[in-house]
């Protein structure tokens, strides 16, 4: 006999989220958390780490999808986009657009209060050690209650939003459908600052009060990128992350023995506008550090009776590592999911399968072409990105790319780019190569399997596809 419906493993943003559609739904939901309310989807000791930025169509989709509308002070500054610089600063793409700087916990302490009112219970203090398996089924969940004793909860379904590091994805039984691990070459390490700062001018190119900036530089962020995210009370979200294969061929080319803690540092101290910084021990989230994934959501969401949602599913943007957008769109959904499969007394995968449709539909559709771009981008070094910014892709290309979409750049349309540089014409045909790949993989998406019977055919193309692009795109930071 199950004692819940659904049992929603981890309060942060997807997992409230979750809870709170699965209980509008009517399902009976329990919500289990290792911290406390105030520290509530709390990632790690140093806080909730990331970038605290949203895009607005996220946030407008949880308030169609589960009516959750979203305010000051949670909404801390809106933003008109975010500017995407070339390494030597002469060229600015807008990736994205209107969105939110946020006061993440804030943010977790309204979702988790949301799914309260929504009718979940809520028992904090918990640590969720596994899934409980019983006939090749996940029926509920083990761990321990705040005093270290021995819990189990058993439920219809288990929804997983305990992060990378989910104790219940690791657990489970070696299946077709969710990977157990994630590999270290689609993980960045990152890490921010939270702080007050005195602005030494107003160059836009390294502080912009209306935009969240992103700085391509292999050699200050191998592998990855910088930001500066604006946000109130002349306060900003500043930090980096990189690819580790990227960061020791840069330090072993550089002679260096930087690590990620020393590049954040310097690249604080690169930056001409933000000085004099002072660390913002609010909520004690002043600094902090976290692994994040840079690859397409996992081929498959779901597994008899469990469902993923969040970072446990890889779903940060492969991109811009954005990991919040994603997160709130699959937690409202993988909520309603569950919902109508516990009316319907079915946790099998064929019912549970719709949350991969409709979550692809969504947003997941464009995230393997994106993942495509990611892996080209660091196979260039400074040179390549600042010609490619400035002679390969146009604003409205880059837009398109930004978005998921795949701009039509061929040999013919471009021959003038590349006659104004010869010398980079293997780049160039990279590029080609590149997009040209993103296409396949926006139409494999597109065509995303409508039932488990036809999955192996379409992972097998998908992953065949995407070893060829790490093939020949190997990291080159230098």
């Amino acid at each position: 006999m199950s004692d819940y419906d659904v049992i929603i493993a981890g309060a942060g943003i997807s997992g409230s989220l979750a809870a709170a559609g699965a209980a509008k739904g009517g399902a009976k939901v329990l919500v289990l958390d290792r911290n406390d309310y105030s520290q509530v989807g709390k990632k790690t000791n140093w806080g909730w780490v990331c970038g605290d930025a949203v895009a607005k169509t996220h946030i407008d989709f949880i308030h169609k999808e589960i009516g959750l509308r979203l305010t000051e002070p949670v909404l801390d500054i809106s933003v008109e986009g975010v500017q995407v610089l070339s390494p030597d600063l002469t060229r600015k793409f807008q990736f994205e657009g209107a969105g939110y700087s946020l006061d993440r916990p804030k943010l977790a302490r309204v979702l988790i209060d949301f799914a309260k009112n929504s009718g979940a219970d809520y028992m904090p203090h918990h640590e969720v050690e596994g899934p409980i398996i019983e006939d090749g089924k996940v029926v509920g969940v083990y761990g321990r209650d705040e005093k270290g004793a021995q819990v189990k909860y058993r439920s219809k379904i288990v929804i997983d939003t305990l992060g990378i590091a989910s104790t219940i994805r690791r657990k489970l039984p070696q299946n077709k459908y969710i990977e157990n691990t994630v590999s270290t070459n689609d993980i960045e390490s990152t890490g921010r600052y939270i702080c007050h700062f005195d602005a030494n001018g107003s160059d836009i190119n390294y502080y912009d009060k209306g935009n969240a900036l992103i700085h391509l530089n292999q050699q200050l962020a191998p592998g990855g990128y910088g930001w500066v995210f604006p946000k109130s009370g002349n306060r900003v979200n500043i930090g980096l992350g990189v690819e580790k294969k990227s960061l020791d061929i840069r330090n072993a080319k550089m002679n260096k023995k930087d690590t990620l803690h020393m590049l954040i540092d310097q690249y604080v101290a690169w930056n001409p506008v933000v000085k004099n910084i002072k660390i913002d021990e609010t909520d004690a989230n002043g600094k902090g550090y976290w692994s994040v994934t840079v690859r397409r959501q996992f081929d498959s969401l779901v597994f008899p009776g469990y469902m993923g949602a969040g970072d446990s599913m890889a779903m940060p943007n492969p991109i811009s590592a954005g990991g919040i957008g994603p997160a709130m769109t699959a937690g409202a959904i993988a909520g309603k999911v569950a919902a109508e499969a516990v009316a319907a007394n079915d946790a099998g995968i064929e019912f549970l399968w719709k949350y991969n449709i409709r979550y692809n539909e969504v947003y997941g559709n464009k995230t393997a072409g994106l993942e495509v771009f990611r892996i080209y981008l660091q196979s260039l070094n400074n040179g390549l990105i600042n010609y490619g910014m400035s002679k390969f892709l146009t604003k409205e290309e880059a837009i398109q790319i930004s978005y998921g979409n795949v701009p039509e750049i061929t040999i013919a349309n471009t021959f003038t780019k590349v006659l104004s540089g010869l010398s980079n014409i293997n780049a160039f045909k990279d590029l080609i190569y590149c997009v040209k790949v993103m296409k396949e993989m926006n139409g494999l998406y597109n065509n995303y399997p409508k039932d488990p019977r036809s999955f192996d055919e379409w992972k097998a193309i998908v992953n065949n596809r995407m070893h060829e692009v790490k093939e020949r795109f190997r990291p080159n930071p230098i």
